[in-house]
């Protein structure tokens, strides 16, 4: 591949990005229902473009269950965690009886989208913005790294039945930069040198939602998601990485103290 196609992207992905980076700041500082409502946007949206993956055949379904899981979000939101999981997962179950096809992909895919979507808002409530900033980050940066640390040193593929693109030296570059973004906040917040380990572990869960989402691709036989958002594809294709480190760290919040050392 030569140079130019290698980075083709990069402009539109650039763009995009300071688009989104725009939108979410706000939204964070903010805080409140401003983020509730942005995250059930963005769960309904990549909901829809999950079950256009799974029934294609389906856009009626589609949008409907969009609407549903956004709905649901936003009041689980509202409500104490014992009984926030029941309205979180009841329309995963609500979609069993609409689609066609993908029934179990969806019901688990969806499912662990919602509970994402939920952690990124109790995290918010209940940490301020510093933590969900410290989340955003670690996903952000360890991402970048691997972009460019991919392209430029390229070597051995991590997965390339499933991922091609991702090798072992944007893995690699990756959790370095999530290890540069914990010494940086447990200067900025001092907390413990935990953070280090956790923000390694929360890279480590981002690229393991990047690759569940590409399986998950290449089983629908697309290439992304959708193609809401020049140059990177769809909402999935964008926040993957952000699903499984939000998924991890609300694990990680019942069984461990958070913020470490503090």
């Amino acid at each position: 591949m030569s140079l130019a196609g290698n980075w083709a992207d990069l402009r539109d992905r650039v763009l995009s990005a300071i688009a989104m980076i725009a939108v979410g700041a706000v939204a964070l500082w903010a805080g409140g229902v401003i983020w509730h409502v942005l995250l059930a946007v963005l769960v309904g949206l990549m909901i829809w473009e999950l079950a256009r993956m799974q029934s294609p055949d389906q856009p009626e379904a589609a949008r409907t269950l969009a609407m549903l899981f956004g709905a649901a979000l936003l009041l689980a939101s509202y409500l104490s965690g014992a009984f926030a999981l029941p309205v979180l997962l009841a329309p995963a179950m609500v979609a069993l009886s609409q689609l066609k096809t993908g029934r179990s992909t969806f019901m688990i895919y969806g499912s662990v989208i919602m509970l994402a979507g939920y952690a990124l808002i109790d995290l918010r409530d209940s940490h301020g913005a510093i933590w969900e900033l410290w989340l955003v980050v670690v996903v952000i940066t360890s991402d970048v790294m691997g972009y460019f640390a991919g392209r430029l040193i390229g070597g051995p593929k991590f997965w390339p039945a499933v991922s091609p693109k991702k090798t072992w030296s944007g893995t690699i570059a990756g959790w370095a930069g999530a290890l540069l973004v914990g010494s940086v906040f447990i200067a900025l917040t001092n907390s413990g040198p935990g953070l280090i380990g956790l923000s390694v572990a929360v890279a480590m869960a981002a690229q393991m939602g990047d690759i569940a989402e590409s399986a998950i691709k290449r089983r629908a036989g697309v290439k992304d998601s959708s193609n809401l958002i020049p140059g990177h594809g769809g909402l999935l294709d964008r926040f993957d990485g952000m699903i499984g480190a939000a998924l991890l760290l609300l694990v990680i919040r019942a069984i461990a103290t958070f913020p470490p050392g503090l």
